[in-house]
């Protein structure tokens, strides 16, 4: 790792991880889920809930603890902007990326390979 990415990841990492709780996937989409990051979630999800959540908005996983989509969903619907993008769907997880910088991976547009045939919202 070269010595400006690990700069980057030593202000990344804690920051993002005291305000969101980030799990550092390296390709971050928290504008895209009301600030909620779905890394989270106990099943990995990046496209909206499983059907498991409880009646009262809790994971079917972990039942004392808010589905990280639904708090994704009320999260969306208070900002200003990026209101819609949590109806984008999102390309699958690259898991080469876990534990790298998002902010370093969406400077170089490491962050935007999709596996082949996959489309982007932005491609549509």
């Amino acid at each position: 790792m070269r010595v400006l990415e690990r700069l980057v990841l030593a202000a990344e990492k804690p920051l993002k991880e005291a305000i969101w709780d980030c799990r550092m996937c390296g390709q971050c989409i928290l504008h895209s889920t009301g600030l909620s990051c779905p890394m989270r979630c106990p099943k990995n999800l990046r496209n909206g809930p499983c059907g498991g959540v409880r009646a009262d908005g809790n994971c079917e996983v972990y039942a004392d603890k808010r589905c990280v989509w639904v708090e994704a969903w009320e999260g969306s619907r208070r900002l200003p902007i990026f209101k819609d993008h949590i109806l984008h769907l999102q390309k699958p997880v690259d898991w080469q990326l876990q534990g790298t910088s998002s902010w370093i991976n969406l400077v170089s547009g490491r962050d935007q390979v999709a596996p082949k045939g996959w489309e982007t919202h932005a491609e549509r």
